[in-house]
């Protein structure tokens, strides 16, 4: 299995980056969304990060576009965006991603599952020229809080499959909380996955198609209000879709949709 890169593959992608736009995708989340936007609002703004937090309501229910308007009046990095339909966690990363203008782009989850502290990192690995940063909390320095047990036995064996089908060392695949610089997201289109498949299909388009990336060991922390929105019997077809779709690509498509490469020198 191909090792973890170590550096950057591009000229193209040590561009320095100028704004981190940060997407959240939020239904049913009034107990918690406003707590994970301001913590995480304050902790870019301690490290002088640049930054926009899109937050897409994605159908709510409940209060959480109330709440969302409210703490948007209040601090202007942080812009509600509505999904009018059709709804899916996909979807409403995709409509965060539109309404984005970020050349960097973190995807997290609006339940304060994903630790603020490692947007941080991820930000800061960009910055050293890589195309993407993958968490994984089963690596070393990484870790699960509260984890269910049946969904951490799921967890191992969809990602042992999904590495040893691509033959890749990322061990985390199905963690929706990873980051992209803008290029990436654009050469991924088109974006077929409309539900939490989406998790595993930007990683892999984004590996398959040659754009460079690395790990960071991230924190995960069950969540303390509200119900989990991942419906496991449902998406199990939906996972094994969008992965043989990429294995496809990867094995049929003799590198048609690869990341053009630079004339310039690399950074190999």
């Amino acid at each position: 299995m191909a090792p973890y890169p170590e550096k950057a593959q591009s000229s193209e992608a040590s561009a320095p980056l100028r704004l981190l736009s940060v997407v959240i995708p939020a239904r049913d989340e009034e107990g918690c969304v406003a707590g994970t936007v301001e913590h995480l609002h304050l902790e870019l703004g301690l490290h002088g990060i640049p930054h926009e937090i899109v937050v897409v309501d994605d159908g709510s229910g409940d209060g959480t576009w109330a709440i969302l308007r409210d703490v948007g009046a209040r601090i202007p990095a942080i812009k509600p965006v509505k999904n009018d339909g059709p709804h899916g966690f996909g979807r409403a990363i995709q409509r965060g991603i539109e309404a984005s203008g970020g050349d960097a782009v973190v995807i997290m989850m609006a339940d304060e599952s994903d630790d603020c502290r490692d947007v941080i990192r991820y930000w800061q690995k960009l910055n050293e020229g890589f195309d993407c940063v993958f968490g994984s909390r089963f690596v070393s320095g990484g870790g699960t809080i509260d984890y269910p047990w049946p969904k951490w036995i799921l967890n191992r064996l969809a990602n042992t499959f999904i590495r040893f089908l691509f033959g890749i060392r990322l061990n985390d695949t199905t963690n929706a909380f990873k980051a992209y610089r803008r290029s990436v997201l654009d050469g991924c289109r088109p974006i077929l996955s409309p539900h939490f498949n989406l998790t595993v299909e930007l990683p892999l388009k984004a590996i398959v198609r040659g754009y460079s990336w690395t790990v960071i060991p991230v924190t995960w922390r069950n969540r303390r209000t509200g119900i989990p929105k991942l419906k496991i019997k449902e998406m199990g077809s939906r996972y094994f879709f969008i992965v043989a779709y990429v294995w496809l690509e990867k094995s049929f498509s003799r590198g048609d949709y690869r990341k053009a490469e630079p004339a310039g020198p690399t950074h190999e």
